[in-house]
């Protein structure tokens, strides 16, 4: 009898997942979500590379859009891979119901990796008494905050389309090219595609990456210098003190009454 081939694992020379639109019927600008500055114009995104970054300040979007796609691939919207479904997971939301995605080839395989959620998604293994050898071979919970996060990357990803809303929370400097390390070897090996929100300038320095700004009036690309993260890292780095003089300039004396 001849022998059973084992599954061929998804391999593309560009992006799975290859734009993001939202449907105008679905949208109404004067509410929330809508109504922020960079989906004033609707959404309507060509994914171009393996590795996108969505870069902007905080209340841009970044999140709020991240979430919604990957609602739509299938995960959790409090995170995880598509056989999670963590406490606290509601209809869908009004964003994720407007967006529509367009596949090269659809995956079945990835992760929804949010930051602020993680603590609930290591509860949710530990109570559900899954194997830990995809996370380090030891509980998340007995591992530091950065330890488990780099556990999760390390171990957990391997194909797939992997979503991560700011990765750096818990990673210090020489963690995060650790990550990168990992974004490399499965990217190029046409095994994974990443779609991260990020403020950190180290991450979004990853060569051949797309970067997309949300810091105005629609979604547009930018260059790695012209972002605000490389920017004033780069001049605080180099003078920090002129920095803190203006930071520090209005600061009341001890004796001032208030």
């Amino acid at each position: 009898m001849a022998s059973r081939r084992k599954r061929a694992s998804p391999k593309v020379s560009g992006p799975f997942l290859r734009r993001i639109t939202a449907l105008p019927e679905r949208v109404d600008q004067s509410r929330y979500p809508f109504n922020i500055p960079a989906f004033s114009h609707g959404i309507d995104v060509a994914i171009t590379s393996n590795v996108t970054f969505f870069v902007g300040e905080n209340g841009s979007g970044k999140s709020t859009l991240l979430e919604a796609i990957a609602e739509n691939s299938g995960f959790s919207p409090q995170g995880g891979g598509r056989d999670h479904q963590v406490a606290g997971h509601q209809d869908q939301s009004d964003m994720a119901s407007a967006l529509r995605l367009s596949w090269s080839l659809k995956v079945t395989d990835g992760f929804f990796m949010r930051a602020e959620s993680f603590y609930n998604f290591a509860s949710y293994i530990e109570q559900s008494g899954s194997n830990f050898d995809r996370y380090g071979g030891r509980p998340l919970h007995d591992q530091s905050h950065g330890e488990s996060f780099l556990a999760l990357f390390s171990n957990r990803f391997d194909r797939g389309i992997y979503i991560l809303d700011e990765p750096e929370a818990a990673l210090s400097p020489q963690r995060q090219l650790s990550l990168l390390s990992i974004i490399h070897r499965l990217e190029k090996a046409g095994r994974a595609q990443f779609l991260v929100s990020t403020h950190s300038p180290i991450i979004l320095a990853y060569p051949g990456a797309v970067l997309l700004s949300l810091d105005n009036d629609e979604i547009r690309g930018v260059q790695y210098e012209d972002t605000d993260h490389y920017r004033v890292t780069k001049q605080f780095l180099a003078s920090p003190e002129r920095y803190f003089r203006h930071l520090f300039s209005e600061e009341p004396d001890d004796d001032d009454e208030t």
